[in-house]
């Protein structure tokens, strides 16, 4: 896909990548080879039948190839955008074996936007007017089961959607003032506009997802609370949103920010349009990013678009064991990002004023692998120096949100506090009660968390259809 230039880009909030024209999409569909038993399909953790929909662009039929996705995806805008597809689908694509994959994701997004630039000449034409996928409105009244869904993240909405569409009455509870979860507060608008989400979640009301913001279960209600007011089931999607630091001395320090806060200050709260939205970000000149992963990438790039005249990745492996995609981390590069590969924080410097003055860091090196697959890195004797740097950004991973958790004592939990579930269902150990996405994943990518999201409505729809036959 075409893209903005660095140059231009790294002084706008702009989307990045510009998506494909339809001429370039049909091209680009018909380079697949229609395989007759497509890998790709079987990649995607949420079942889209690739081969159809690319077939339907090659054929210009752009009205089927969103349906066509639809069927499976009910976020086809976000997952155009920011879905790992050289880890999944394209990465399966057998002209991979070239390194030249069909652009699945962009043909995603191609045929999304599509779709929103086509509902939008309808609701411009008739003057005001909007349609059901617009307007948010319900389209029919359910006749199902109520099931609550908490936390409107992509697992959530993803479960909610699949379970408005086998008629049940779904109402999502939000404990921020918008919905979208991570899609809004933790993705860049250059990378996810936000404008696209909230199309996305309207479209989800049309189907008669009901969505309350402003709603906080373990503290507005519990979940004890919830089943008492007549839910039949409940999907737990409340995600990953308590920072971790290193615990290095410094950390607290003015101007050290987790990336939970950086990005939402930017994300959800608009710093990046300060002061038409009253949310200052106070971002120096020289800032370190400390961790290798999207969200690390997501923070330093945001940081240049703030006004840092010099951004850092510092990052305790080698770039091989980065997980960030790769693109992110070309894109960064492009930008100017500079990377301080196999190097460990140790301490934050102090100014008199409390702010960070500079960062002790020391080189590492490769050992043993590890636990998670990768060579374990170890600190170089002596190789310590120091870093002059006066803001510092600690994007080294989340854990799932403590407030839910502590009011259902009940629920297990493992390691990292991550509540545990059947692999299959997204079943906890309370009847009734299914999680997934990031509470149970920890920092992992968006469809992840929407695979999760359509497991558990399949297994919410088997527990309603036996509780109904049991009446």
């Amino acid at each position: 896909m075409k893209k903005q230039s660095p140059k231009d880009r790294i002084k706008n909030f702009n989307e990045v990548a510009l998506g494909m024209s339809e001429e370039e999409a049909v091209k680009e569909a018909s380079r697949c080879l229609f395989c007759k038993e497509p890998k790709c399909s079987a990649n995607c953790p949420v079942e889209i039948d690739i081969y159809r929909f690319i077939d339907a662009i090659k054929n210009k039929k752009f009205d089927e190839a969103i349906k066509v996705i639809k069927e499976k995806n009910n976020l086809p805008g976000v997952c155009g955008r920011v879905c790992p597809q050289e880890d999944q689908c394209e990465g399966a694509c057998i002209l991979n074996a070239k390194n030249k994959p069909i652009n699945i994701g962009a043909l995603e997004r191609f045929a999304a936007d599509w779709e929103l630039n086509q509902l939008s000449a309808i609701s411009s034409s008739a003057k005001g007017e909007t349609s059901p996928a617009t307007a948010g409105g319900q389209l029919s009244a359910k006749t199902g089961a109520k099931v609550a869904v908490i936390g409107s993240g992509p697992a959530g909405l993803t479960c909610a959607g699949d379970l408005a569409m086998m008629d049940y009455k779904v109402t999502v509870f939000e404990a921020l003032h918008t919905a979208g979860g991570v899609l809004v507060y933790g993705i860049p608008e250059f990378r996810l506009p936000k404008e696209i989400v909230k199309k996305e979640v309207d479209y989800l009301k049309s189907l008669g997802v009901e969505i309350i913001e402003n709603f906080i279960v373990g503290k507005t209600s519990t979940l004890k609370e919830l089943f008492a007011q007549g839910y039949k089931a409940v999907f737990i999607g409340t995600g990953a949103g308590l920072p971790s630091f290193m615990n290095i001395p410094g950390e607290n320090l003015n101007r050290v920010y987790s990336s939970n806060e950086l990005l939402t200050r930017a994300n959800l709260m608009k710093a990046y349009l300060f002061p038409d939205f009253d949310t200052p970000i106070n971002i120096g000149k020289k800032v370190a990013v400390i961790g290798g992963g999207n969200t690390a990438m997501d923070s330093a790039r945001v940081s240049l678009r703030l006004g840092a005249e010099k951004v850092y990745i510092v990052y305790r492996r080698s770039e091989k064991e980065m997980p960030a995609r790769k693109e992110e981390v070309e894109n960064a590069k492009e930008e100017g990002i500079e990377f301080h590969i196999l190097t460990l924080p140790k301490r934050i410097v102090s100014d008199d004023k409390n702010f960070v003055k500079a960062m002790e860091c020391i080189k590492m090196e490769l050992g043993e692998s590890d636990a998670s697959g990768r060579r374990r890195p170890v600190p170089i004797h002596g190789s310590e120096f120091i870093m002059d740097v006066d803001t510092v950004v600690v994007a080294i991973g989340q854990s799932p949100n403590p407030v839910f958790l502590k009011a259902t004592p009940e629920l297990k939990l493992g390691k990292w506090d991550k509540i545990v579930v059947d692999s299959k269902t997204q079943a906890t150990n309370i009847k009734g009660v299914y999680a997934g996405g990031d509470a149970t994943l920890g920092n992992d990518t968006v469809i992840a968390a929407m695979g999760a999201g359509k497991r558990a409505a399949k297994a919410i729809t088997l527990h309603l259809s036996i509780l109904n036959a049991q009446v």
